[in-house]
């Protein structure tokens, strides 16, 4: 099998940013008016604020997609992880989260924080692998979301 490669956002991808994750969100939810407007408009809505978004590429096909977006000067928040349904199961988020919380270092970040769902067992199980942990949930900004984590980076 040919090697899962990591790459940043460019242009040309963000149909794939949009499709792969209005894929999960509308199997499981409902789109809320913060997805589309991330989905359709990331440069404006994570990469202009700071953030970033990479993507799960194998061969010539990509295959997932992960963003994340700083929430003050320490933490940030992994937004968006979405793997097609074709490659689920063979480590495409794990290396996603761990290219991740790399990329986060390197911009100067010592914590983040994700939001879930308890419906979402399989990635709930990949973000305790890649070492997160529950934490208190506030009332967030997320219909869908009953679950917060944090990692220290």
């Amino acid at each position: 099998m040919s090697t899962i490669e990591i790459i940043p956002f460019s242009p040309e991808l963000q149909p794939y940013f949009e499709s792969i994750n209005k894929a999960w969100v509308t199997q499981y939810f409902s789109l809320e008016p913060f997805d589309i407007d991330q989905l359709e408009h990331p440069e404006e809505t994570i990469l202009e604020k700071g953030g970033t978004i990479l993507f799960a590429k194998l061969g010539d096909k990509i295959i997932g997609t992960v963003g994340l977006i700083p929430k003050d000067e320490l933490t940030c928040e992994m937004i968006k992880m979405g793997v097609d349904p074709s490659a689920q199961g063979k480590g495409v988020g794990l290396a996603l989260g761990i290219a991740l919380m790399d990329e986060a270092r390197k911009m100067g970040f010592s914590k983040m924080s994700l939001y879930s769902n308890s419906r979402l067992l399989a990635a709930l199980n990949l973000y305790k692998k890649l070492g997160f942990s529950d934490v208190f949930i506030e009332c967030g900004a997320y219909g869908r979301c009953d679950i917060k984590m944090e990692k220290m980076l």
